[in-house]
């Protein structure tokens, strides 16, 4: 902890930069003190002169103004001390205080109440939390213990946009991240950099592509909108297909390894032998130890022939299952071709003037086929 004081003589020389040193990036414009504002500076044109309220302060809250305007621009505990104990909480009256509104002590520093509104707000937030006094218990001109100066960017943001919901909702995110909600509100208020830095940088295309996978599994409509862009992108449409068929290849493998199941070629689903199941899982070993950058696809497809080949030795081996497999594979085809035959609109033929010769023949040759079908399946039942 430490304790708050008005800088000395040398602070002033040292914390204020010069009248020509330009602002760094990211931060607000040094103001002028009161005095310089009043004489104009460089022939700028005088403020207006102050208000009844303004023109009352007492001296401390004067000095403090003063303070906070000079030194605005660095920030930090002891700055909004000045404003805590100068600035009266929202909704107390002002007689009998020595404390003058936001409004008016910004009017006094010489800078806008938003700014003074900042410092109010982070303080008011520490105070909720326990780590500095409430407003109601500061006077004028008192100093405090103040917290460690690590913990103020936590509470502090220069920019407005922090106080909208939108910008509440960056610096939680930031917060949990464990970085400065300062440097994401940034980076939300300047999509073109960020976009600039992913072209660039693959490490930043790498978080980026990390962060929109996070927040696709919450976001239902963000996740229509990247299908639909990859879906119209040759090139994408490609890649994805490619790692689609590599997924499905691996999750073949897995389901042996893990579950100890093999899935027919006919689409039967039965147990797995040992053997073929411990070769499953020494494809996936390897698969699973590849780095990130490496190719999956490679490797998964030489799993899958391998364990897919050994799963049609398996069902030839058991003679149960091969029967059932070919039984199985045998209505399969029958209903599709029931199917297709089904869907044929013979009311177009007669209705229409499409005949023609060749569909009888191809008629009849199918009919052939059925009856013949029908015999052989017959001569077997006879021979059983």
């Amino acid at each position: 902890m430490s304790v708050a004081s008005a800088p000395s003589e040398s602070d002033t020389r040292t914390a204020v930069p010069a009248p020509t040193a330009e602002p760094a990036a990211g931060t607000e414009p040094a103001l002028p003190s009161p005095t310089e504002a009043a004489d104009g500076g460089d022939g700028a044109a005088a403020p207006p002169a102050p208000s009844a309220e303004a023109a009352a302060a007492t001296g401390p809250v004067v000095r403090d103004a003063r303070e906070f305007g000079a030194y605005a621009r660095t920030g930090g505990w002891a700055f909004a001390l000045r404003v805590a104990r100068s600035v009266r909480p929202g909704g107390q009256a002002a007689e009998g205080s020595p404390k003058v509104s936001a409004k008016a002590f910004a009017e006094l520093a010489g800078c806008s109440a938003d700014r003074v509104m900042r410092f109010y707000k982070a303080w008011d937030t520490a105070a909720d939390d326990g780590l500095v006094p409430q407003f109601e218990a500061l006077v004028p001109g008192e100093d405090v213990a103040l917290p460690e100066a690590d913990a103020w960017p936590a509470y502090y943001s220069s920019r407005s946009g922090a106080a909208s919901v939108r910008g509440q909702a960056i610096s939680a995110a930031a917060a949990a991240e464990g970085i400065r909600p300062t440097k994401a509100l940034e980076v939300a208020e300047n999509p073109t950099a960020l976009r600039a830095a992913i072209l660039a940088d693959p490490g930043t295309a790498e978080a980026a592509r990390g962060a929109l996978l996070d927040r696709m599994k919450e976001d239902p409509a963000l996740q229509t909108e990247m299908a639909r862009a990859i879906a119209r992108t040759d090139g994408l449409k490609k890649a994805v297909a490619t790692e689609a068929k590599a997924a499905d290849r691996i999750g073949y493998v897995r389901q042996i390894a893990e579950k100890g199941q093999i899935r027919t070629p006919a689409g039967q689903t039965v147990e797995a032998p040992a053997a073929l199941r411990a070769e499953a899982e020494r494809h996936l070993s390897l698969i699973d130890e590849l780095d990130d950058d490496e190719e999956a696809g490679e490797w998964a497809g030489e799993a899958y022939d391998a364990v897919k080949g050994l799963v049609a030795e398996a069902v030839e081996a058991d003679p149960e299952l091969r029967v059932r497999e070919r039984r199985t594979r045998f209505y399969s085809s029958l209903q599709k071709a029931t199917k297709v035959f089904e869907e044929l609109t013979l009311d177009d033929v007669v209705e229409e003037d499409v005949y023609e010769e060749d569909m009888v023949r191809r008629l009849e040759a199918l009919q052939e086929a059925v009856a013949g079908c029908i015999s052989a399946l017959r001569r077997a039942s006879d021979a059983r």
